[in-house]
């Protein structure tokens, strides 16, 4: 990576904020985080002990779904946005088992995901992956930096993954039009991937879990299974719908299963662009 954008970017990390990525990777056992993550991190575990095994399950669930886009379905473009701290296996690892020709473009506007970006620039020799600066909330940008990027070719499919990423994209900002916007830009035959957090199950514990966030300065604003349904509309949704994300299409050995609903609390879903 060119050392003056990683130069650029730890001068934007604001170490003295807890940020949502390196919350996430506390969650997962990582080490990409600070002091003040971890605080407020822990502030999050003490209302809901069981946010690192909801974690497991999301990332369980990414890897599931994108291995069954390029097993299954013969995707052989992603769209990664929102892509968080790199933890291996990264998507490009996944799919590039599946379909060693591959290509991934990861989109994020955290400058700690930059930093550590040459870990997810390691594609096959057969396939590629990119990655771009950008935020989700002005689509026309991202998708204008993807495709000068030059890895994939958005007339040909792509699966699309926004996995917990829109319960960061409060109403105010759109959510539901950027989710539209950037599925309209893609070809027919694409997919779009999302996991969300829900307050369905246990709404009293996730209004607490928002204070943390929005005190933080994070805005987080958790959805119910209908609003997430909505990001799907128009398009095709695979078996089983939108589903608690342990129970969409499990595998054997695909992160925690013996779960509650409550204990995920979040929603997942995967349908194709007609």
């Amino acid at each position: 990576m060119d050392e003056e954008l990683a130069q650029a970017a730890g001068d934007r990390l604001r170490q003295d904020l807890p940020h949502s990525a390196r919350m996430y990777d506390y969650y997962l056992g990582g080490n990409t985080n600070y002091a003040v993550d971890r605080e407020a991190a822990e502030r999050v575990i003490a209302t809901f002990p069981a946010v690192r095994a909801a974690a497991r399950v999301n990332r369980a669930f990414v890897h599931r779904s994108a291995r069954m886009l390029a097993r299954d379905h013969g995707i052989r473009q992603f769209l990664d946005i929102g892509t968080g701290i790199p933890t291996a296996p990264n998507l490009h690892e996944v799919v590039q088992r599946e379909a060693p020709q591959a290509r991934v473009t990861y989109v994020d506007n955290d400058p700690i995901v930059l930093v550590y970006a040459d870990s997810l620039l390691r594609s096959s020799a057969e396939g590629a992956t990119g990655y771009v600066e950008a935020d989700v909330t002005d689509p026309v940008h991202l998708l204008d930096v993807v495709r000068r990027d030059g890895c994939l070719d958005l007339d040909l499919p792509v699966g699309l993954s926004l996995n917990a990423l829109l319960h960061f994209v409060p109403d105010e900002q759109d959510a539901h039009g950027v989710v539209a916007a950037l599925v309209a830009a893609l070809a027919p035959g694409s997919y779009l991937t999302i996991s969300h957090c829900t307050p369905d199950f246990a709404p009293e514990m996730w209004a607490a879990i928002v204070d943390v966030y929005t005190k933080g300065g994070t805005a987080l604003q958790v959805r119910s299974r209908a609003e997430v349904r909505e990001f799907f509309a128009g398009l095709d949704l695979l078996e089983p719908g939108v589903a608690v994300a342990h129970r969409w299409n499990p595998e054997p050995g695909s992160g925690p299963s013996l779960i509650s609903d409550a204990d995920a609390s979040l929603y997942a879903g995967v349908a194709r662009k007609p």
